[in-house]
C-alpha cells in the first residue's frame, strides 16, 4: 500500500513539474517595434540628450503562472548608437565613450526574478565597457494581444533604470566645462515579444 502510494506522488509530482515548465514560453523581441532608449542630462539638467541603440536582441523566457521564474537575457550592438547626430554619435562611439570596437557589445543575464510588491525586478549581470555589475530593473508587463495572423501571443515589456556611467569607467567630461555632460543615464525599454520560432 506504502509503495503504491508513493508511486502516485512521485507520479503526480513529475506531472506538478512538467505542467510548470510546460507554462513557460520562449519570446524573442520584436526588434522593429521596440525601442532601447536612453536620456543623459547637460548643463546640470538643463536639458537632456535623449538616444537609442537599434540593433540588439533579447530572449525571455515568460512563466506567466509565476513570473518568478522568469528569465531575460539581451545583447545591444554599442556602434547602433543614435542620438540624430551623426558627429555626435561618432564621438560617442570612439574611446571617449563606448570604444565600439573593443567593447562591440552591452550585455544583460538575468540571476532571477523577484516580485516586490505588486512589481517585479529581474536581478542579473549588466555588463557594459568591459565592466560587469550586478543591478536590478524594475520592469511591467504592458499587455498582451493574440495575433488574428498566426494566432500567437504577443506580449508588451516595459522597464526603467538608472545607471551611472562612470560606474562603468565611461568617464569623458568636456574640458572646457566638466558638467556638461551629466552621469546619470536613464534607460528606458519598451518591448514588444513574440513567440520564438525556434
Amino acid at each position: 500500500m506504502l509503495k503504491r502510494f508513493s508511486l502516485a506522488l512521485l507520479l503526480i509530482t513529475s506531472l506538478a513539474t512538467h505542467n510548470a515548465r510546460a507554462a513557460a514560453v520562449n519570446y524573442e523581441v520584436d526588434a522593429a517595434h521596440s525601442t532601447v532608449g536612453f536620456a543623459v542630462p547637460i548643463l546640470g539638467g538643463l536639458s537632456q540628450v535623449k538616444g537609442k541603440f537599434s540593433d540588439f536582441t533579447a530572449t525571455i523566457v515568460y512563466d506567466e503562472a509565476d513570473i518568478t521564474k522568469s528569465s531575460v537575457t539581451a545583447t545591444i550592438k554599442t556602434a547602433s548608437i543614435d542620438t540624430g547626430i551623426e558627429r555626435r554619435d561618432a564621438h560617442l562611439r570612439n574611446a571617449d565613450f563606448f570604444e565600439v570596437e573593443k567593447y562591440p557589445e552591452i550585455t544583460f543575464q538575468s540571476k532571477r526574478v523577484e516580485r516586490r510588491g505588486k512589481d517585479f525586478v529581474a536581478v542579473g549581470t549588466f555588463t557594459m565597457h568591459g565592466v560587469s555589475k550586478e543591478i536590478s530593473v524594475p520592469f511591467a508587463k504592458t499587455g498582451q494581444f493574440k495575433n488574428p495572423a498566426n494566432n500567437k501571443m504577443v506580449v508588451g515589456f516595459s522597464a526603467t533604470m538608472m545607471i551611472n556611467r562612470r560606474d562603468y569607467g565611461i568617464t569623458y567630461s568636456n574640458r572646457a566645462n566638466p558638467t556638461f555632460i551629466g552621469d546619470e543615464v536613464k534607460i528606458e525599454l519598451s518591448m514588444i515579444t513574440k513567440p520564438s520560432e525556434t
